[in-house]
């Protein structure tokens, strides 16, 4: 059934500035500015007033019409990165062979060695605005942080699937690297 049209909004917070032309999205924070191309959905995204955001589908199906709630969680998503910032916090599992992580700050990557006793070395490396350090205080654990929750999400995708177990039951050698906690940089009081 097709529906005439279909609607939702988005509220933009004090300090942030959004720019929006020809379905290119760009928002500015605190923290810096994030741009999104969402040219490739059709749908209208207007400006009713200056702390709003519409957006709006006309005769769509319920397919088209889901595309709403993902345009609105993308834009968000940017206004979230650029007042908070979204952090990543991976933790190495291990049960006999202890994994070693070397972090390379100039070629932005990430060096994984002796995983289940293996001498390949296993190199990911990391998205434009990701940051990674390896925490002092907590043993075994990864932090990576930014403002693009797209690029810190699949930079700690990559480093999970690189040390994935393969040709072994996975039920007994659960090895690797897991995203042990998603949060924002700006803790909520």
């Amino acid at each position: 059934m097709k529906h005439i049209q279909k609607d939702d909004t988005i509220t933009i917070p004090e300090g942030v500035t959004v720019n929006i032309k020809s379905r290119v999205i760009t928002v500015t924070g605190p923290r810096g500015t994030l741009k999104r191309d969402l040219r490739h959905v059709q749908a209208d995204i207007q400006r009713p007033s200056k702390d709003t955001i519409r957006v709006i589908v006309w005769q769509g199906n319920r397919k088209h019409i889901a595309c709403i709630r993902t345009v609105c969680s993308h834009i968000s998503n940017l206004i979230k990165g650029v007042t908070k910032g979204f952090e990543y916090k991976m933790r190495f599992v291990y049960a006999h062979f202890p994994i070693s992580v070397n972090i390379n700050k100039e070629e932005r990557s990430v060096e994984i060695r002796n995983f289940l006793g293996e001498k390949h070395v296993r190199k990911v490396f990391l998205l434009p605005g990701v940051d990674i350090v390896q925490t002092i205080g907590v043993k075994d654990e990864l932090v990576l942080s930014g403002n693009d929750i797209n690029n810190v999400s699949q930079s700690a995708a990559s480093i999970q699937q690189a040390t994935r177990v393969r040709n072994k039951d996975i039920r007994k050698f659960l090895d690797g690297v897991y995203v042990s906690e998603k949060g924002t940089i700006v803790k909520d009081l």
